[in-house]
């Protein structure tokens, strides 16, 4: 039966709907549309540390994150963890368990203070299925997050730890006062670092260690800054 969710107080809405059209992909989406969403909007809020979803928990509701970093991981039988996203304020998450009628894949925890909102699932399918042109969005969507996982699975699958740290270096530098620099969040330590990267703390400090003694970066707290470009370019390819 379908479910007819109660309008969101006002100062709610208005975050709801700045929140809602932070995710690049419903930006542009029609007033209708947002409306709807919006109206199905509820807010969270975690500390850093908390469990936002766990791996195998039902893929009972749609997160979008406001404020605040979180990470998606996978853990194995061991007790391993490899970093599969970091996700960042305008992040939309959970839709593949949603829409599959599955699982959450991974694990998502919060790297600081989040806040964000969740969708239930039902409330979110009636919305989609009254929309085909928010069908099309979401299909757009999780294409690019497959092209995402295809990239990652040659990352870890065919670069060794050097490549994949050049790479990942020169995927999130911005230029700043005319220097590549890779800002580093508090929580970006050299062990959130060696999760997302498939390795470990040791192996990953000896690489970053040598691709600054050749003069190619400097490490900072706050910062890595990348002082030739070409020379971790070629360090970058397979």
């Amino acid at each position: 039966m379908p479910t007819h969710p109660q309008p969101v107080p006002v100062p709610d809405a208005v975050r709801a709907r700045k929140a809602l059209t932070a995710v690049r992909h419903l930006a542009d989406l029609p007033d209708e549309i947002l409306n709807a969403l919006t109206q199905r909007m509820t807010p969270r809020h975690l500390e850093a540390g908390q469990v936002i979803h766990l791996e195998g928990e039902p893929g009972d509701k749609i997160h979008i994150l406001e404020k605040g970093w979180a990470k998606s991981i996978r853990t194995s039988i061991d007790g391993r963890e490899q970093a599969t996203i970091m996700l960042k304020a305008g992040e939309l998450f959970g839709d593949e368990a949603v829409f599959l009628g599955t699982t959450y894949p991974v694990t998502v925890i919060a790297l600081e203070k989040v806040e964000m909102w969740f969708i239930q699932k039902q409330n979110f399918l009636d919305v989609v299925q009254r929309y085909p042109a928010l069908a099309m969005v979401f299909i757009h969507r999780l294409s690019e997050r497959v092209l995402y996982y295809v990239d990652l699975v040659e990352d870890l699958g065919l670069r060794n730890v050097q490549a994949r740290v050049a790479n990942t270096l020169l995927k999130h530098a911005e230029s700043v006062d005319g220097k590549l620099v890779v800002p580093r969040q508090a929580w970006t330590t050299l062990d959130e670092m060696a999760i997302r990267l498939g390795t470990v703390r040791d192996v990953l400090s000896r690489t970053l260690n040598a691709l600054e003694g050749e003069g190619i970066l400097k490490i900072g707290r706050t910062k890595i800054t990348i002082i030739d470009p070409q020379k971790l370019l070629k360090r970058g390819r397979v």
